[in-house]
Formats: structure tokens, sequence, C-alpha cells
């Protein structure tokens, strides 16, 4: 299944809603560019949609998900009552499309410690009942105005793109590595002070250290030891700008206890020494 990943920050903006009704023979318009993202869920009948060379017949308790700078058209007229909302957004960050659920996130650096929102492109939500709940009442919020108005707008909404996120939240064996990926990133950020290796993970995770490296390679292309020297040096970074420390205190504080080696990783991944890119950046 077609996935769309998205980066966040920053966070998809909501703009408004609609709901559609066609007569057999009647169709949804052809477009090119539209510049906003089209999110469609379809109560009653069938779509049948296409974005450039794929195309799709969205049924009765399915959505879709159009992107914004693609050519959208009608691959059938519909030949049944049709019924549908639709969701225009906006999102200003960066996103790709993914085919492959173990498809390889980018590190997440320390400094803008991204989120990777995966929504699916078309699917058939198990929670589609409670999909059709939050947007009866975004529909419903349309004609309000004024602050209270706009910020029940932008929760709902934000409550809708968690219910399609947690549709990807399975058992599947590659959503297991992502989660175990996961779990791994997020213990490495935790204890990236202390002496970590390998065999640490795994006693503390609970699963074999070669295991572990294979899941941690599938999702974000590193092992867990690459993963964890990037993460230590990104905090370095922040402790090079915020605080007057020699450099010595500050490779301690971030895992290293021997200055020469800190020193020479970091000129060796960054491009210069730390002293050097004090300062460069430091106010």
């Amino acid at each position: 299944m077609n996935k769309i990943l998205f980066e966040l920050p920053p966070m998809p903006y909501y703009i408004t809603i609609g709901q559609t009704h066609y007569e057999p023979g009647q169709q949804h318009p052809n477009r090119r560019n539209l510049g906003v993202f089209d999110l469609l869920f379809v109560l009653q009948g069938t779509l049948f949609m296409g974005e450039d060379e794929k195309q799709w017949q969205v049924r009765q308790g399915q959505s879709l998900l159009l992107l914004p700078d693609r050519y959208h058209y009608t691959t059938a007229v519909c030949a049944e009552e049709t019924i549908f909302y639709w969701i225009h957004f906006e999102y200003h960050g960066t996103y790709r499309e993914v085919s492959d659920p173990r498809a390889s996130l980018p590190i997440r650096h320390a400094w803008a410690n991204p989120y990777y929102l995966k929504l699916p492109q078309h699917s058939a939500p198990r929670q589609f009942a409670s999909i059709v709940r939050l947007l009866e009442l975004m529909h419903e919020q349309t004609t309000a105005n004024g602050a209270t108005a706009y910020w029940k707008e932008q929760q709902r909404f934000m409550d809708l793109i968690q219910l399609l996120e947690e549709e990807e939240q399975d058992d599947s064996a590659a959503s297991s590595v992502v989660k175990l990926a996961e779990r791994t990133e997020a213990f490495l950020r935790r204890h990236y002070q202390q002496d970590l290796t390998n065999e640490t993970l795994a006693e503390s995770l609970h699963f074999h250290s070669n295991y572990i490296v294979r899941c941690m390679k599938e999702t974000y292309q590193c092992t867990p030891m690459e993963y964890l020297l990037q993460y230590r040096l990104e905090q370095a970074k922040l402790l090079l700008i915020k605080t007057e420390w020699p450099i010595a205190k500050v490779g301690e504080q971030v895992g290293f206890h021997y200055a020469p080696y800190f020193s020479s990783c970091f000129k060796r991944q960054i491009g210069m020494t730390p002293l050097s890119f004090r300062k460069l950046y430091a106010p």
C-alpha cells in the first residue's frame, strides 16, 4: 500500500471541508496542480479516480489522499448515487511517497527533532464510523466563526489525522521492525550520556543485538552505534553554542570520556573542531 510520509514539524494545516453528492452519470472534476491536499472519504457509492499514472476505485468506507502537485482525473462516471466528504489541507514541509512499509526514514537530528507521520494514500479505515462522526462535526462547524470555532476545527482535523495514522499501527512483521527501531532510538536518546554498546541494548530491549542492528538499518539506514554517535554530536553542538564549558566537559557531558577522541569524532563528522564550531556559531 502506498503511503505519504510527512516530516513534522510543520504540522498540516486544515483549510475546509465539504460534502458532495453525485447522481449516476456525474463525475469528479479533472484538476491539475490544485495546490492543496485533497482528502476524500466515500460514504456511499464509488468514486473512480486517477492521479498521474495511478488509478483507484474508492468505495464506500474508503479514503483517498490526493497530492497537491499532481493531475487528478476521473476514470469513469459514477454508476450509482455517490456521496463523499472532502477535506482540503495545506502542508509546507517535506513529504514523499513510500511504497515499502520498511522504507528508511532520515536520522532525527537533535535540533529539529521531527516526527514522521505516515498516512495511507488509499485505504479502508477500520475506524470509519468514528471518522465519519468527526467529519460530521467538522462539517457542522463550517458556518461558525471566531477563535473558538477555529481551534475546534484544527483540533478535530488533528484528531482525524491521528485516527488515520493509528490504522498503520498493525502487528505485521514490517511494523514490528519499525517499532523496535523506534524503541531503540528512544532508548539511545534517553541514555546517550551513558556507556552504551550493542550488548547493552540487547539486555535492555530484550532482543538479540543482531536483530536490533538490522531493524535500525532497515528503518534509519544506520546502526545503533552510528545513530548514538550522531545524536551525541548534535547534543554537543547545542552545548558548544549555549555554554562556555571547556571542550573536555562538553564531550564528557554527551558521553565522550576521552577529550581527544571527542574532538576527533567531531571533526570527522562535522568538518571542523569543536572549538572552531563554537567560534563560528556561538553568540
